[in-house]
């Protein structure tokens, strides 16, 4: 598995990059098969530190978890925690859902806009209505089965998520309703 550990605006040393790829490297092994790569960053929020680490799977699948506390090493080791949980609450449907799965989920690129909201602006009508694009980035979109989408939107903590269907040529998309339960748009 490759690691990227980096910190925002604050220094790593080699025994925190050590004690990462250790602590991480034996909590993914253990609850998933054929990691793919880590992203661990570090920063300081006020008096704390904390602690994003996202780790992708072969399967397609991306985990992340997120925590703070007061020395770096209990914000990483509270991150840790929560990624072992939350990949053992999955590995089950991880084993279940792709056992027959040889080759990793085919990813398609696409762009991804972050649109201005009505409240940054003025209460003023606006010039033109093109909406105002305030970042636009680069984006991959998942070759899955519908479980597999739910499943990945359930693991990044997502309110939706946009895929290409198995063995299909359209895009669908899955989502949490305000009733709790998951809705599935597949267009015809």
């Amino acid at each position: 598995m490759r690691y990227q550990i980096s910190g925002k605006q604050i220094d790593i040393g080699d025994a925190l990059q050590t004690h990462v790829k250790e602590e991480l490297g034996e909590a993914v092994k253990k609850y998933a098969e054929r990691p793919t790569d880590a992203q661990i960053i570090f920063s300081k929020s006020g008096h704390e530190f904390v602690c994003e680490a996202t780790v992708h799977l072969s399967t397609g699948l991306t985990a992340s978890a997120r925590a703070s506390h007061n020395e770096i090493y209990g914000a990483f080791d509270s991150c840790n925690e929560k990624m072992e949980k939350q990949l053992r609450r999955y590995k089950r449907r991880l084993k279940d859902h792709h056992k027959d799965r040889v080759e990793p989920v085919e990813l398609y690129g696409a762009s991804s806009y972050i649109l201005a909201s009505e409240s940054d602006s003025d209460a003023q009508e606006p010039e033109t209505l093109q909406p105002m694009i305030v970042a636009e980035m680069q984006t991959k979109i998942a070759n899955l089965s519908v479980g597999e989408a739910v499943m990945q939107m359930e693991l990044a903590g997502a309110p939706v998520l946009v895929f290409r269907k198995e063995g299909e040529d359209r895009i669908n998309v899955v989502y949490r309703r305000d009733d709790g339960n998951i809705g599935w748009i597949d267009p015809s």
